[in-house]
C-alpha cells in the first residue's frame, strides 16, 4: 500500500482553524483521493471522519542573488487534505514526540 499521510499541517492558522470548527490539515499524496485518505486517517487515529476537503497546491517561484549571479527554482507543489472529524473527536498529533 503505498503512504497516503506524509505529514500533519501544524501552523497559527491550522491550530485556529481546529479550535474554531474541529478540522485537521494534512499533506497527503498528490494522487490520493477523498476515500483513501478517510480511510488513513481513520485507521491511523481512530477517528470519525465527517467531512474532507482537498486542494493542490502549486510551488513558488524563488530566487536568490548570490556571488555568482541569481540562482532560480521553485519549491515543491504538493496536495493538502483538510479533514473535519465528527461532534467530540479529537486527533492529539504531539502524543508522540
Amino acid at each position: 500500500m503505498k503512504e497516503i499521510l506524509i505529514k500533519p499541517l501544524i501552523t497559527e492558522k491550522m491550530s485556529a482553524d481546529t479550535e474554531r470548527t474541529n478540522s485537521y490539515g494534512f499533506v497527503v499524496a498528490l494522487g490520493a483521493n477523498k476515500i483513501e485518505i478517510k480511510d488513513a486517517i481513520e485507521k491511523e487515529y481512530n477517528v470519525t471522519v465527517s467531512n474532507i476537503r482537498t486542494l493542490r497546491v502549486d510551488g513558488k517561484a524563488r530566487q536568490r542573488f548570490t556571488k555568482t549571479g541569481v540562482v532560480k527554482g521553485r519549491t515543491n507543489s504538493y496536495k493538502k487534505a483538510l479533514v473535519t472529524l465528527a461532534e467530540g473527536e479529537a486527533i492529539d498529533l504531539y502524543d508522540n514526540i
